[in-house]
């Protein structure tokens, strides 16, 4: 279908060699992924004729430079490479955004370089499925309070701890795992990020987790027990870090999840229009009703305004460069705005489609499920809210 990206060493693709690509992205959508989507069901983890095409695409490359073998893209351009993937089931997204996001970006930014070049050509390819290993049992939210410990021992550390609803912990090779090197913190100032491959004696995942939505999309527990992996693996070489590190890919992911929620709505808005211009009450389109209009124009409206937020920070992204502290509030302006937006167009769209809607099978019910989980991972509305709001606080003087 595609051959993904054309790479150029440290250069984004031109606009005809980007234009080409996304167009096959669009072909790659519409003829194969959408398609595909009834197999999902009930199913752990996308099958792997699937997964190849998201690889032989090269989107599991699209965020690594091209000197490691991915497709180098900017910001601008991973977005809308996104924005047409997600018009497909999120699950074909959710196979590859651990490793584009949460999974390289620490590395790239905070690694060494013989970090990289070990671990981002293998992620660029598809070969290596990265998981992120973060949240635990008792801390979600409060990721600065987590217990996993991690303990120098000569050339080696050794980790022990549990991690929760790990997104394809089953499916990967190796782990990003945040753990505390400094066990009399109680902060994230003494967590640090480790690389550990998934065959690390003590290392196990459990059973894949029993969700709401999302069917092909796996989550497990991680255990850690004794995983002793040498020191070389800490990443960028230095304790303390870990955070600094986990955000530099939290806030690449939760641009990517903003995408997400948009091009499922453009999704959802499809299927809602659809049905309303084709399904006939009291003798006339449903789509002729101007209470079911406002319902679409609502969702068209919104929809938008969330498209154009997201290229605007994408935008600011691409020209902070390293410096992204600046727009760490705007990335979660977007992905606040569109989480909450998606979930209101899923439920216009059950609404528009009636009893149908409601029916197992259709893909508005499917969107349904699958889109209520935008609104919690990689920071719950309310965690957007906090960070929004303390950013606005300190701008004006306060402490924040």
């Amino acid at each position: 279908m595609t051959d993904g990206p054309p790479h150029r060493e440290d250069a984004a693709p031109t606009a005809a060699e980007f234009a080409a690509y996304l167009d096959s992205i669009r072909r790659l959508v519409a003829e194969r992924l959408i398609p595909a989507e009834p197999r999902l069901e009930g199913e752990e983890t996308l099958p792997e004729d699937l997964t190849a095409l998201l690889r032989e695409a090269g989107l599991f490359g699209i965020s690594i430079p091209a000197r490691y073998g991915g497709g180098g893209l900017t910001m601008e351009q991973q977005v809308r490479v996104m924005f047409e993937v997600t018009r497909a089931s999120s699950v074909y997204r959710a196979r590859f955004s651990t490793t584009i996001g949460l999974g390289s970006q620490p590395i790239l930014y905070n690694g060494t370089e013989a970090q990289r070049a070990e671990w981002l050509p293998r992620m660029a390819s598809g070969a290596v499925t990265a998981a992120f290993c973060l949240t635990e049992p008792e801390h979600g939210s409060d990721a600065g309070g987590l217990t996993a410990a991690a303990r120098r021992d000569g050339g080696h550390y050794v980790i022990d701890g549990v991690k929760r609803y790990i997104t394809n912990a089953r499916q990967a090779q190796v782990f990003i795992v945040m753990a505390r090197t400094d066990p009399g913190s109680r902060d994230a100032a003494g967590i640090s990020a480790f690389i550990v491959p998934a065959d690390t004696p003590g290392v196990r995942c459990g059973p894949a987790d029993r969700k709401m939505g999302q069917d092909g999309s796996a989550t497990s527990e991680v255990f850690l027990d004794g995983a002793r992996i040498p020191a070389a693996n800490l990443i960028g070489g230095r304790e303390g870090g870990g955070f600094k590190t986990a955000m530099r890919g939290i806030n690449h992911a939760r641009l990517h999840v903003a995408v997400t929620c948009a091009g499922q709505a453009e999704r959802l808005i499809g299927e809602a229009l659809a049905h309303a211009v084709n399904r006939r009450q009291f003798g006339q389109p449903l789509a002729e009703f101007q209470l079911v209009q406002a319902m679409l124009a609502d969702s068209r409206a919104e929809a938008l305004a969330a498209r154009s937020m997201i290229l605007e920070t994408a935008r600011a992204f691409d020209a902070a460069g390293e410096a992204q502290g600046g727009i760490i509030a705007d990335i979660a302006c977007c992905k606040l705005f569109a989480s909450e937006m998606v979930s209101r167009v899923a439920d216009r769209a059950v609404q528009i489609h009636g009893g149908a809607g409601y029916m197992r099978g259709t893909a508005v019910e499917q969107l349904y499920r699958d889109v209520r989980l935008f609104r919690i991972f990689e920071g719950a509305s309310q965690i957007q809210q906090m960070l929004i709001a303390r950013d606005m606080v300190r701008g004006a003087g306060g402490r924040g």
